[in-house]
């Protein structure tokens, strides 16, 4: 998969991030037979309704569920997540300022704070209509192209560059004084999907233009991929996850002939100097929650950090009145998020708890959930797994987890392509995103928005969206009869 034996060592396998302590041959025979895809579908497996082990939280009933700390963590620790969710909700202002730890923001961004895209530690929303703002909705944009000799060895890794007008995320905000990159505007087009049965699924096939720009044209080769702020909870333990566990799924030539060839993202770590393992991001774009969160602060907010010190944020050469603007760094801080910042936003990010599942017994849930495992779905949404043992990261440490998720690459067909390649990952490709807590998302997010760009409206829309790799799974839950997609529904809210 990888250019050379060296870069594959250093690059996949290894996890500089954790301080890993190696499984003993019991331990792994242990996980090997815990981790086993069941066959029994009369109750629960073992520890099933715990998700995250013990860092599982009580499945609250109100919008405030995804925003729980990690059962497990200390009372010491529970304190640094406190501080770190108000570093999440605080509400950036423009230099200069006098709040000075507040200072920074853009001058051209997304959002004012981390919370107004994850709203309640949940999923972003696509505009509701033509005077609704886009606030957890945005365009990543690139031209093909470029050349980086960190990432040259890097077998199937696609050059692309930033536009050189708009970098590399489009902005719709602007401090005083500036121009807005752009104003996002979506419109739909319907079309109908006959089901066994006699019903008839209604799916929205959305169309995005880049209207109102602020600095001219964009390039005639610009590749623009939406994007919806996705859930934060789990994230410690998906980064967890043994890389060779991982890797284990991967079928990238489809050698069993299966139809289904995951394949990793390997993406350059800004932290470690290295290749990584990506597993962050709709792409699998990110190797780490810091280097995710820092992205995020610079692309979405305009705040430098270390691994991103641009005090202009995403401003381009282009933009010079931009990039010479007031800004918050030069301080003590010397950027406007120093190490002790990225340090709580990490600490946070990574223990924000998932909820215990709701109904695992109930015989529908259960009808549900094996013809889930029939129908193949589990061959991406890989049901669980067993964190790395970790020193002195506990919360995450040699946790059974649930998140349905293998965290690989797969081709998802034209329909839900967006053409723009990032890292490995062509413009078909999409990471196979976890579906723990997938269930209460209306109750935390006031809505049921699906996929990485929000369109599918309900769990059974987001099926039908499934091409590519997961054509003959959609295709199966189209021949289903009505009680049985209902059965598979029920099973998909429970988690």
């Amino acid at each position: 998969m990888l250019g050379s034996a060296g870069v594959a060592q250093a690059g996949v396998l290894d996890e500089p991030h954790l301080n890993i302590v190696a499984r003993t041959a019991d331990e792994q025979a242990r996980v090997d037979a815990v981790t086993a895809l069941t066959s029994d579908f009369t109750a629960p497996a073992a520890f099933e309704e715990n998700p995250a082990g013990a860092a599982t939280v009580r499945a609250r009933r109100d919008a405030d569920a995804f925003s729980q700390a990690s059962a497990n963590i200390s009372f010491e620790d529970e304190l640094t997540f406190k501080v770190g969710n108000g570093f999440f909700r605080k509400l950036w202002v423009s230099s200069p300022s006098s709040t000075l730890a507040s200072d920074g923001l853009g001058p051209l961004y997304n959002a004012r704070s981390c919370q107004r895209c994850h709203i309640k530690d949940g999923r972003g929303h696509t505009p509701v209509d033509a005077d609704d703002s886009a606030v957890s909705l945005f365009l990543r944009i690139s031209i093909p192209g470029g050349y980086d000799e960190k990432t040259a060895d890097i077998e199937g890794y696609i050059a692309t560059l930033p536009d050189p007008t708009y970098g590399s995320q489009l902005q719709d905000f602007a401090v005083q004084g500036h121009r807005a990159e752009y104003r996002l505007a979506v419109s739909y087009t319907e079309t109908q999907v006959a089901l066994a049965g006699g019903e008839v699924a209604q799916l929205r096939q959305p169309i995005y233009v880049a209207a109102d720009l602020g600095y001219g044209p964009l390039h005639p080769d610009a590749m623009i991929s939406p994007r919806i702020a996705p859930q934060m909870i789990g994230l410690g333990l998906l980064e967890a996850i043994p890389a060779a566990d991982i890797l284990a799924n991967a079928d990238p030539d489809d050698a069993d002939g299966d139809g289904v060839s995951g394949r990793p993202n390997i993406v350059w770590s800004l932290e470690f100097d290295q290749p990584m393992l990506g597993r962050f991001g709709l792409k699998a774009g990110a190797p780490t929650v810091r280097q995710q969160s820092a992205a995020a602060f610079s692309g979405d907010i305009g705040i430098s950090s270390p691994l991103f010190p641009n005090g202009a944020g995403e401003c381009t050469q282009a933009q010079q009145d931009c990039q010479t603007a007031p800004h918050g760094d030069g301080d003590v801080r010397v950027t406007e998020v120093d190490e002790t910042g990225m340090d709580l936003i990490t600490f946070y990010s990574r223990n924000l708890g998932v909820p215990a599942r709701r109904n695992a017994d109930d015989p529908q849930v259960l009808r549900g959930k094996q013809l889930f495992y029939e129908t193949r779905c589990t061959a991406c949404h890989t049901p669980s797994f067993v964190t790395h043992r970790l020193e002195p990261q506990t919360a995450q440490s040699f946790q059974l987890i649930w998140p349905y998720s293998d965290m690989l690459l797969h081709d998802m067909g034209e329909g839900l392509a967006d053409r723009r390649p990032e890292a490995r990952a062509t413009g078909t490709e999409w990471r196979t995103p976890p579906l723990w807590g997938i269930g209460m998302t209306e109750q935390v997010s006031g809505h049921s928005n699906f996929l990485h760009d929000g369109r599918a409206r309900n769990l059974l829309e987001a099926i039908l969206w499934h091409g590519g790799e997961a054509q003959v799974m959609r295709d199966t839950v189209v021949a289903m009869t009505p009680a049985d997609r209902a059965d598979l529904i029920a099973f998909l809210e429970s988690l």
